[in-house]
This record gives C-alpha cells, structure tokens and sequence, in this order.
C-alpha cells in the first residue's frame, strides 16, 4: 500500500505494494471483510480460518454456488519470472481448494505480462512456464478439471483485449495503474480476459467466478468488473468475484516477499543448505538476547518466522494459536523456533520436487514445449 500525491491509498500490481493497515482497504477500495462469511462456508481453507484471506468482492456469489453444488470457476495464474516461492505457493493452493469444492480451475501463465512488466523474453518464461506447471500439478492441480494456458498462446484472450479496448480510455488506465508505457496497459487489458475467459461460450457460458489473489493485485478487479458490466449484453458476464489474501513479509522483515529481490525469498528448487541459511538469518520479532526474551516474550506479529508457519506450514490451527502464546511469553526462543521450521520445510521442499519431477512431461505436454 503506498502513497499517491493526493494522500490516497494505491495498491500497485506492477511494482512494490506495502500494507500498513488492512483495514483501511475495506473503506478506500470497497473491498468487503471476509470473517463475516466465514461461518457459512462448509469446508473453510486453514488461510480463511486464520484471517490470512481478510476480504473480498462478492464472494456471496460462490458461497452459493458452493453450497448449492452449481456450476462456477476459479481463475488464477502465475508470472513466469523464476520458481516457486512462498508467495506464489499462496495463490496455487487457494486455485487448488476451490477445484476441490468444485470449481472449474483456470490456470494463467502470464508470460505477457512476465514480458512487458519484467521484461522476459518469451523463449525464457517457457521454460520458467514448464517448471511452475510442474509444481502446481505436484502440489495437486487436477488437469482432468482445469484449463492450463499461455497469455501468449491462448486467442480468446487477446480477442477479448481488443474488444474490451474501445470501452477504455487512457485516462481510465492513468487513474487505475498510474503512468505506465502502453505494454502494462496491453498487458492489463489481457489480464481482463483471462479473468473473463471461462464465461465465454466455449467454457460452458456465463458463470460465478472467483479471482483468489494477493491484494496488490486488486486493481485488475476493478477493471475487470467495471468491463464484465460494460459487455453484460453482449456477453452476458456475471461480475467476476474475488479473495484477497495477505502479502507474506520478506526474510529480512520489509514488508512483501517479491521476485524482485533474491535475498527477500528462498525458491523450491534452491540448494537445502541456501534454504537453511536464508531461514537462520532471518528477521524475527524476538529480543536481542535470551534473556530478555524469556522475561518479555517475542513479537509474533512483525515475524516472518512465524508467518510462514501461519501462512502455510502448520496444518492445524491449535499449533499457530500455541506458537503465538509461546512467542509472546517467552516460552519459545527464535534459534528453536527457526531450526524447526528449517527442518518442516526442508522436509516439504524434498517431497515437493520429488513430485514435480514426476510431472515435467505432463507440464509440457499440457503447454505443448517440446
């Protein structure tokens, strides 16, 4: 979340988004709070229960349809810029809870905007394509109920980028995305039609769909839902639903994980012992000695130690809400804390790829590389 010169909150998909306080979202964007919903929905994904997904755009919608068992979507995707991290594993597993209750999954590899925001040749983000494939089937995608694809490849998309184009003028994109050279503006026109693409004809027509994604990435929504209501008539779109989730801090304690900066991250794919040594020398909310530590308890809240084990690697909620009251008494000291999620997550990593090598052929097949 940063700072216009007007004083106004902006939340910014092609660069650096801080988040000082998700509550102001909910008055400045509209977004709604999600834990009023919690109770209704049958089987709540542990990020929901955890208040790590903490609002949404009308998620009513598939709250009905999940419960109604009728027919709806989930579409989400990945930039090909490297390998799986923390933060794209988020997305990948809330796509995969949502094919579990149901949906129909679509699946984007957004190697134009890889190109355009990052500059990545096409020939690189292939590869980089196959491999994050590869995860998302080993972390347990069901291509059998989903659609895989390319930005680059899939023209249904681009079709749509062109038409949704003379409903959108520049000072429109100027007051969504800032100054931006037209390629980010292409790029996020195109994005509207990945998010759009299942309620084409070809996908069984309009139907309620659901965007889980980071709250940066909010912007895109908003266009989004803004063009389905503009081509309602000719297309009959339903206006696009939406989660958002929280952005996992950094190694170092800054505030977003991001591609952008190696030493903030660690990838699935990196040596243990680079993995090891990123986890030992991270920021915590601890005191600067045991001491101290014991006598007055951690800081839970600004530790990216123990949002890892929140965000994803405690399956159960008792242990999170046990961690928490050992950090904050003191009970617990940040070396322990870290050797033991070095060791769940080296454990992870290793059955991970152990299962991703399993499912390179299939990720080239469904992206047709040879």
């Amino acid at each position: 979340m940063t700072k216009s010169s007007a004083g106004k909150t902006t939340l910014n998909p092609f660069g650096m988004t801080v988040v000082e306080d998700y509550e102001r979202l909910y008055e400045e964007f509209g977004i709604q709070k999600f834990k009023p919903l919690l109770t209704q929905i049958p089987k709540p994904y542990m990020s929901m229960r955890r208040g790590v997904i903490f609002g949404h755009r009308d998620f009513e919608r598939i709250l009905n349809a999940m419960k109604n068992h009728e027919e709806f979507a989930v579409m989400s995707g990945i930039k090909p810029t490297g390998e799986f991290h923390l933060g794209t594993l988020m997305t990948a597993r809330e796509v995969i809870y949502f094919q579990q209750q149901g949906a129909t999954a679509f699946y984007c590899i957004a190697d134009v905007e890889a190109y355009e925001d990052n500059r990545i040749p096409f020939e690189r983000s292939e590869r980089y394509a196959v491999g994050n494939v590869a995860d998302l089937l080993a972390l347990g995608f069901d291509p059998k109920r989903g659609y895989i694809y390319r930005q680059s490849r899939e023209e249904r998309v681009k079709d749509l980028a062109i038409i949704f184009g003379r409903k959108v003028t520049l000072a429109t994109m100027k007051a969504i995305y800032g100054e931006r050279h037209m390629g980010l503006y292409i790029s996020a026109l195109i994005q509207a039609g990945d998010i759009l693409l299942p309620q084409l004809e070809d996908f069984g027509g309009p139907k309620p769909t659901v965007v889980p994604v980071g709250v940066d990435q909010d912007p895109h929504l908003r266009l989004t839902r803004d063009l389905a209501s503009k081509f309602r008539r000719k297309y009959g779109f339903i206006l696009p639903s939406s989660t958002y989730h929280k952005l996992i801090k950094c190694l170092d304690g800054s505030p977003k994980m991001s591609k952008r900066d190696p030493m903030s991250y660690f990838t699935f794919q990196e040596k243990p012992e680079s993995i090891a040594k990123k986890i030992s020398n991270a920021f915590t909310g601890g005191r600067p000695t045991a001491e101290e530590q014991r006598k007055l308890g951690g800081i839970p809240e600004i530790c990216p130690i123990y949002e890892m084990y929140m965000f994803h690697f405690f399956k159960e909620d008792k242990d999170v809400v046990q961690l928490y009251h050992d950090c904050k008494s003191g009970k617990i000291l940040c070396g322990e804390d870290k050797e033991r999620l070095i060791e769940i997550i080296l454990n992870f990593v290793k059955e991970h790829r152990r299962k991703r090598r399993q499912n390179i052929d299939k990720a080239r097949k469904i992206l047709e590389v040879k």
